[in-house]
């Protein structure tokens, strides 16, 4: 009979909650990183928007020797294909030597803006995507 209690084979009570507090700890220190990330990949797509404008405000300037507005370039944009940056960029400085354009995410990245100038520098907000 004493032979059989010492041959129980399992975990403890204490090994449990040690295995448990480590995963805890483990996830508290990757969702954060895991938040960034999907971020990071979400403003990807408003950076590639934003290059696209670029390209063709670098198009009608080449044309007209001016910065067009939205209007002008709309047609050489394809939003279609977007999934989070849907919504018409915001562009300033139509008929100026000088442009910035800004596109806002919707759904998972609405709380994301990209910005480019006719220099080629692209802003995100928040910073650091």
């Amino acid at each position: 009979m004493r032979k059989l209690l010492y041959n129980k084979k399992g975990f403890t009570l204490v090994e449990l909650m040690v295995v448990v507090i480590i995963v805890g700890i483990l996830a508290a220190v990757a969702v954060p990183l895991y938040r960034s990330n999907v971020q990071r990949a979400l403003a990807s797509e408003g950076k590639a928007l934003v290059g696209s404008i670029r390209t063709a405000q670098r198009v009608y300037f080449a044309e007209h020797g001016v910065y067009g507005a939205w209007a002008d370039i709309s047609a050489q944009i394809d939003l279609t294909g977007n999934k989070y940056f849907t919504a018409a960029p915001t562009v300033t400085g139509g008929g100026t030597a000088a442009f910035t354009a800004s596109v806002t995410g919707t759904g998972d990245a609405a709380s994301i803006t990209v910005q480019i100038d006719q220099v080629g520098t692209i802003t995100t907000t928040p910073a650091g995507l």
